[in-house]
């Protein structure tokens, strides 16, 4: 895929990310064809299909339950990259050899459904996410992760302060 195709992408994937509802943080992702250059399916992260604006409902239930940032990543929404690989099974779409795209670095159980869903490649929106990550997982399985540059977590610039 030639680099300024890419970069649309990255740009496609960001305004993606808009849709989202979480009131914490909005992600996007898109599963590509790298031959074809096409976008196979996409996916944010947000509550579940029919349960409501957010992950408890109308509440975000991270906030609720006053999870701090970057763990407990079972509780609150459906992330982007769970999002888009279930979209692509619930629509047939074949997830072998195809690359994402994903506005920050995957936690460790979508870099595991990464992983099994075929996935070669995956290109993350640098310092888009300040929590535990699942990289190394993807690494360990031989996924090709390339970090590109992209708008700050704004929890690291928190964080920059911080420790001044």
């Amino acid at each position: 895929m030639k680099d300024k195709h890419l970069q649309i992408r990255i740009e496609q994937c960001l305004a993606l990310s808009k849709a989202s509802n979480c009131p914490r943080r909005k992600f996007g992702a898109l599963l590509l064809d790298p031959d074809r250059n096409v976008i196979l399916m996409d996916g944010y992260n947000g509550g579940p299909r029919g349960g409501g604006h957010l992950c408890g409902g109308e509440t975000c239930l991270r906030d609720q339950m006053k999870v701090v940032s970057g763990t407990r990543m079972e509780i609150g929404c459906h992330h982007a990259e769970m999002n888009v690989i279930c979209n692509a099974a619930a629509s047939g779409v074949a997830t072998r050899g195809a690359w994402i795209i994903v506005t920050g670095e995957p936690c460790i159980l979508c870099a595991k459904l990464i992983h099994h869903a075929g996935i070669t490649r995956v290109i993350v929106v640098a310092d888009g996410y300040a929590g535990e990550n699942g990289v190394a997982y993807l690494h360990r399985h031989g996924i090709e992760v390339e970090a590109t540059e992209g708008p700050r977590d704004p929890r690291l610039a928190e964080r920059a302060v911080e420790t001044r």
